[in-house]
């Protein structure tokens, strides 16, 4: 293998790794990427673990804070607005088009994705509870037949991870909220009747209920 093969290799695998760690919350908002300790953890020289760095910054998952160098990509109440507005544009559409064209099969996926999803709400196993809630989105989206519409969703939910688990982790233990799944449950119900309008209003009346229980955690953060 050549050297840049083998740097190129390296790059991915601490990409990977870094971006495996901000997807499941063990680097939150704000965490340092520290490109020597990163390094010296992974084995490798500084050069691969700058690259992986680079391309987390065009990703949008990480940033340059001053006297800090990289860190995981704050969170503002700008950007939750910003991501969740466009989140609600491409959503209730690609519901919409979904609803309309999806198989018993995968709508009979979608139910079994809910199912795993409420056991995890049950377990308050957050990234779990966010794995599955994907899964159940992308079998709806994917029945849209529209990949790059799927593909700039996915893209999106990467970007708001971080703002994905404060609301989760901040609803989770409250009993008497139901947020957390009935708005998939109601999704998956329209999704086995074909109800293409009742989907799209679900995902917009989920995605503004989203927005507003992150607003209030992060006002929370903020006064704390």
């Amino acid at each position: 293998m050549s050297k840049r093969a083998e740097t190129s290799l390296l790059t991915d695998q601490v990409y990977e790794m870094i971006h495996e760690s901000i997807m499941n919350g063990d680097l939150p908002a704000g965490s340092r990427l520290r490109i020597r300790d990163i390094a010296a953890q992974v084995g490798t020289s500084v050069m691969p673990v700058r690259e992986a760095i680079r391309r987390l910054e065009e990703a949008g998952l990480a940033e340059r804070s001053p006297h800090k160098g990289a860190v995981v990509k704050g969170l503002t109440l700008a950007e939750l607005v910003h991501v969740y507005d466009v989140r609600r544009l491409l959503e209730v559409e690609a519901a919409r088009l979904g609803a309309a064209r999806i198989s018993p099969g995968d709508s009979a996926r979608m139910r079994d994705e809910f199912e795993l999803m409420r056991a995890a709400i049950d377990e308050r196993r957050v990234v779990a509870y966010l794995d599955h809630d994907e899964a159940l989105l992308s079998i709806l989206y994917e029945a849209s037949e529209n990949p790059v519409l799927v593909n700039t969703i996915r893209t999106l939910w990467q970007q708001c991870r971080a703002y994905k688990i404060v609301g989760a982790e901040g609803t989770i233990d409250t009993t008497d909220d139901d947020s957390l799944w009935i708005f998939q449950q109601r999704l998956v119900e329209a999704a086995r009747d074909h109800d293409a309008a009742a989907a799209a209003a679900v995902n917009n009346e989920s995605l503004i209920n989203a927005t507003e229980r992150i607003k209030v955690q992060l006002a929370a953060q903020d006064a704390g």
